[in-house]
Parts: C-alpha cells; structure tokens; sequence
C-alpha cells in the first residue's frame, strides 16, 4: 500500500506539473514549492492548513498558542495556493509556506530544518510520510476539528495505510460524538470530543466586525440579503428575487472573481441598479440609489454579514457548500443547495431551522418568501442561528487543556 501511495504523490506532482502550462493555480503550486526557500528554526510550533477555509477554521487555536508559547516561532505551511497567497504575510507566523511533496526524504529534510516541538494539522490533510517522520521523532502531532464519516478511505478495506497514519497521531480532536464512535471500529482510541474551533473564531468575529461605511451606505437602512460564495448555479437562481422584492438590496460576493466570471454575473444582475464593488470610487449617483452590489474583492465576506437580514451560501449546487458560520455568528438564517450533507453545522441548522436547503428554484422563491415577508418567522431563524454558534463555542479551551509540548 506503502509503494501505491508514493507512487500517487508522485503521480499527482506529474499532472500538476502539466496543468501548469495552462492553469494558474496549478502553476502557483508548482513555483512556489520550486522556489521557496525554508529557513532554519529552533524548536518551532508547526501549523499545516489545506487551504484558506482551514487557516480560519484553526486560526483561534492558532492565535492561543501564539500567546501562550511567545518563546517558540511559528511555521505555518499550506498545501493549496488559495490559503497560501491570501496568508502569506500573515503576522500570526513568523515563516509560511508551502508543503513540500510528501516524500521520505523532503519530510525528512523539512522537519528536521524547522526543528518541531509539536505539529497541529486542521481537519483534513493525513500526510503518510510527515505523520511518520514526527512519530519516529516523538514530536507530538494534532489534528484539530477533525470529522470522520463511513464513507472515508479510513473505514474501507483498502485503508490500512490511512487507519496506520491515525496511529501516528498524538491526539485526535474530533468534532462529534459520532466520529469518535466511528474511530473506535478500527480501534483508533486517540480521539477526544472538543467540537468545532470554527465557532469560536465566528464568534470572535461577529463580536468586533469591522465596520464597512460603503456598505452602510448603500444599505441605507433597507433589509440586506447577501449572497456570499456565489457559483453560476447559485447565481441563475438568486437573480430572481432581485425584481419580486424591490424594497431589498441584494450583495454577490462570487466565490471566484476573474473579470470573465464578474461579467458574466453582471450580465444577469439589473444594469442600472447594480453597481460593482471596485467601481464605487468613481460613481456620480449616491450609492444608496442601487439595488444590488457585486463584491469584486476577496477578504469582505465574514464582516458583510453584519448588514445583512438573510444569506444564501454558495457551494450547495456543486462539490459542497461553503461556510454557514459565518452568516450563522451574526443570526442570519442560511439558505444553500442540495449538497450540504457532508457538513455537521449545516444538517444541524437544518433541523433546528436556523438552516434551509432548496432544490431549485420553486423551492428558494418559497422559502425566501417567508423569510422575507413574515418578520417574525425570520427573527425566529436568525435566533436559532444565534443561540446556535453561542452553544458550539469553546473547542479553542479544550484543546489548550490537552495539547502538551515536546521539551
């Protein structure tokens, strides 16, 4: 299994190396790995995040082990170029980068430059070769927020060497009861129920949003609906509420925003009551005059929510939905799509009814309908919502009580 799983990362490097004659992303993953030089630490706290979605979802354990260990430095590797270019600079680590291919010898090279006295992974990313280098070193290894379901590679027959990177692991936070439980039928025991950190940081920032003058602006006192991590699926739908509820203004923020893909929301969206983000400097109109607002940028998203009354978060009608917290932290009822299965939050707003998952378009016009229209039924959902992140917060302070450095 061992010599499958090298010859897949190798494989994997071999396509991506192709893709980056005609993809940028794959072209950052590439050169950035080729040109990156790693610095020499001494007794370093290693954090490693997929992506950007992982870096918020870790970044409060991130932040209470920064106070709490001001002597060790911080290296913060990515896998994916979407957390790395966002966070590159981050201030919360003293180095970022990339993840060197897993491989025996860059595992070995890797941790034995950034000298490690714990390594803490978020969620995903079970890397056979890095797991094995700290376990031989006896450097302890976390994995925060994790969650586990049947269907994983971990709880097939074909998983043995999945199920021997768990025993590599110092301590499993999981988030649920369920994955615990799941854990304990391949005899996994290193596993402790601390729930979501992803609570805690949507807590936080709902607590001190940043305030957005533009956006009050144009809110002009009116309910909000923020349509945020848009899909062209989500989009076609959504673009039919805009003329039955003329009294709301309506905000997109796209998931991803090349010119081809804003113009082509644009194209959907009122010409003359829509206005783009980057193009609001330049207005001769007020601003309040608008209906609706194309957030052309990356980075609003979380403190937008703040002014609005009802979200709709993309995702639903393609690979998954993206984050309901963050929405969910200001009490605003969430609608996506069908695809929210794999995400715990989302199945428990649903049945607590601070969430709705629509089908199609008949679905999201009644739904919104009521939510638009019957004030109190809104309020009801946006408390749910509330009382929802305040219960699931608190998987930050658990963690601190468990995680334990090498000296």
């Amino acid at each position: 299994m061992l010599l499958l799983y090298n010859f897949g990362i190798h494989l994997y490097y071999f396509i991506a190396i192709i893709a980056s004659n005609f993809n940028a992303k794959a072209k950052a993953w590439i050169n950035g790995r080729k040109e990156q030089q790693i610095a020499v630490f001494h007794k370093s706290i290693w954090f490693h995040f997929a992506s950007l979605g992982e870096f918020e979802q870790g970044r409060p354990v991130l932040e209470a082990v920064k106070a709490e260990y001001p002597g060790h430095p911080i290296v913060v590797t990515f896998f994916s170029p979407s957390g790395y270019e966002i966070r590159k600079n981050t201030p919360l680590a003293d180095a970022v980068y990339y993840l060197p291919l897993d491989t025996p010898r860059n595992a070995a090279e890797f941790i034995k430059t950034i000298d490690p006295v714990a390594a803490i992974f978020t969620k995903y990313e079970y890397w056979y070769h890095y797991f094995d280098q700290l376990h031989q070193q006896q450097i302890p290894l976390y994995v925060v927020s994790a969650i586990f379901r049947p269907g994983q590679i971990f709880f097939k027959w074909y998983g043995s060497l999945h199920r021997q990177m768990l025993t590599k692991v110092t301590q499993l936070f999981v988030q649920d009861e369920d994955s615990r439980q799941l854990l304990s039928t391949i005899e996994i025991t290193n596993a402790l129920v601390s729930g979501d950190t992803r609570f805690d940081r949507v807590y936080t920032n709902a607590l001190q949003p940043k305030s957005l003058p533009v956006i009050e602006e144009f809110k002009n006192n009116s309910p909000v609906f923020v349509a945020g991590s848009t899909w062209p699926a989500d989009e076609e739908l959504l673009v039919n509420l805009i003329k039955q509820y003329p009294g709301w203004k309506f905000i997109f923020v796209p998931h991803e925003i090349p010119e081809d893909k804003v113009n082509r929301l644009m194209s959907l969206l009122p010409a003359d009551r829509t206005i783009r983000f980057s193009s609001i400097s330049a207005l001769s109109t007020p601003l309040s005059n608008y209906q609706t607002m194309v957030i052309d940028n990356i980075g609003m998203l979380s403190s937008l929510y703040q002014y609005g009354e009802i979200a709709y978060i993309g995702g639903g009608f393609g690979a998954g939905i993206h984050n309901t917290l963050e929405a969910a932290a200001f009490g605003l009822p969430v609608i996506f799509g069908p695809n929210y299965s794999k995400f715990k939050e989302a199945r428990d707003l649903v049945t607590l009814q601070g969430g709705f998952s629509i089908n199609d378009k008949a679905q999201l016009i009644a739904i919104t309908g009521r939510l638009m229209t019957d004030d109190a039924y809104r309020l009801k959902a946006s408390k749910v919502s509330l009382d929802f992140v305040a219960a699931n917060k608190g998987a930050t302070q658990l963690i601190m009580k468990n995680i334990a450095l090498k000296n």
